[in-house]
């Protein structure tokens, strides 16, 4: 059993067991933060939070941390490798190298998300 992380009608009913075999193919998705997140995660430092979102949007881009900024919901996109993984995977071992610090989003994955009840499992 192997999803295709684009056709969610691949995607198999979660079971939390599935994640200790599992490539991360849900470390494939775009993950969208807010600022909460990038404090946790130690991009920004609480002080950070009195600057505008753009301004914070448009630093945070050129260091290379996210790659969108939706102005309207106040939602970072962070960046992914060029083969579309997160950058906080590690290569080797598949596992988040923040974990303890890991956004919204990927707590709550797949309890949210493009199916949810669902992931995008592929073996390891």
């Amino acid at each position: 059993m192997s999803a295709d992380i684009d056709r969610t009608e691949t995607w198999v009913r979660f079971k939390s067991f599935l994640c200790d075999s599992c490539a991360a193919s849900c470390c494939s998705l775009p993950v969208e933060v807010r600022l909460p997140d990038l404090v946790r995660m130690g991009v920004l430092d609480p002080f950070d939070l009195e600057e505008e979102p753009r301004r914070l949007a448009k630093r945070l881009a050129r260091q290379g941390i996210i790659e969108h900024f939706n102005h309207k919901r106040c939602l970072f996109t962070l960046t992914r490798r060029a083969n579309g993984e997160c950058r906080y995977l590690d290569p080797g071992s598949r596992r988040c190298t923040i974990y303890d610090k890991r956004p919204d989003t990927c707590r709550n994955h797949p309890k949210i998300g493009p199916r949810p009840g669902f992931c995008a499992f592929r073996k390891k």
